[in-house]
């Protein structure tokens, strides 16, 4: 294994249960068109737990989870002219790709079959990446954004993740027509910024949960213009054909058919959670109304830019609990539990010297 000069630290994983605990090790030197980025604040999302634990079968210990990262350079390559010393930047899902392929030159890096993810993901050196629960971390310039100034660190750090995996399939599959009705399938990390965004696209928005409780939340303090309770028959049965678009953002095993029946004849279901097991699929449904599902996978870098630059514009953010360091295990253990009104982020900057 090769010898990184720049020293680092950080919480790492290292087995299936997920345990976070103090981890020191290496980043490469800042080469010709890297920028070294001081890790101020880093969201926790739920990918970072279903890596932590293995949910997913392909983590590599040890793993230092985190790819919502809000952060200062502190240094800079000389072939570097988009950023300088003192920037507040933003680190996300992806820190490479072959930079040559159809895909990257259409500016989808994010499916690149050369993808180089932020962490758990073998890097161009043999090295493994390493993740935002950390210090530092040094990225090729390609895949670091400008955070707009109009953007709060700890408030928009989740959407380098969270906010790019709704924006994403919400322009590409056309749901920001304004007066659209767009369904909002599970109000977590991704479903509460999917209601903000679809609100500054102009649409009607219906929140869809298992949660009667969660309807003066979705209302009253997310903009939503209307709550579905989806376990109860007679208000999904009043809504049938109503709905343009439905997000499904749920991350456990759950039915597809409630969902395509809500929507209009050529809606339009987009999956972008990742349950660990499949979920089933009525045909029916599909072909009587000419209905799709798709799915989507965050976005390209200058896709991410956009979306950083339109929420601030709009003053979408995420509704965050702020946590140090110490509290990242208990926090994990609340987010297993759904315990978060929206998205844990880490001040990693002030707290990281307490571990």
């Amino acid at each position: 294994m090769a010898v990184l000069p720049q020293k680092a630290f950080g919480l790492a994983a290292t087995d299936t249960s997920g345990v976070l605990s103090p981890f020191n090790f290496s980043r490469r030197e800042n080469g010709a068109d890297d920028v070294t980025v001081k890790i101020l604040y880093c969201g926790i999302c739920h990918s970072d737990l279903h890596s932590a634990t293995n949910e997913w079968g392909f983590t590599k210990y040890p793993i230092v989870p985190g790819h919502e990262m809000v952060g200062e350079v502190i240094k800079t390559g000389e072939n570097v002219e988009k950023f300088k010393v003192g920037d507040r930047v933003g680190v996300g899902v992806l820190v490479g790709s072959c930079k040559k392929c159809d895909l990257c030159e259409q500016d989808l890096e994010n499916y690149c079959p050369e993808l180089i993810l932020t962490y758990n993901s073998p890097d161009r050196d043999g090295t493994m990446t390493y993740g935002g629960f950390s210090d530092i971390i040094v990225v090729d310039q390609h895949f670091v954004l400008r955070f707009p100034d109009n953007l709060p660190s700890a408030g928009g750090a989740p959407l380098l993740c969270a906010g790019i995996t709704v924006y994403s399939p919400m322009k590409y599959y056309g749901m920001t027509e304004p007066g659209k009705h767009l369904g909002v399938a599970g109000l977590g990390g991704l479903g509460h910024i999917a209601v903000k965004l679809g609100k500054a696209f102009g649409l009607k928005v219906t929140v869809i949960s298992t949660s009667p409780k969660k309807k003066a939340e979705a209302i009253e303090n997310l903009g939503a213009d209307a709550f579905l309770v989806s376990s109860d028959p007679v208000q999904l049965k009043a809504a049938t054909g109503t709905m343009d678009f439905i997000i499904d953002t749920i991350a456990v095993m759950h039915h597809l058919t409630p969902f395509l029946d809500l929507l209009k004849v050529n809606g339009k279901l987009i999956t972008v959670g990742l349950p660990d097991k499949p979920l089933e699929l009525a045909i029916f449904p599909l072909v009587l109304g000419r209905k799709l599902v798709g799915g989507s996978n965050n976005g390209g870098m200058k896709e991410v830019q956009e979306m950083l630059d339109f929420c601030g514009e709009h003053g979408v953010t995420a509704d965050v609990e702020v946590v140090r360091m110490d509290y990242v295990n208990t926090a994990m253990e609340r987010l297993a539990k759904a315990d978060v009104r929206y998205r844990f982020v880490i001040d990693v900057a002030n707290s990281i010297a307490d571990l």
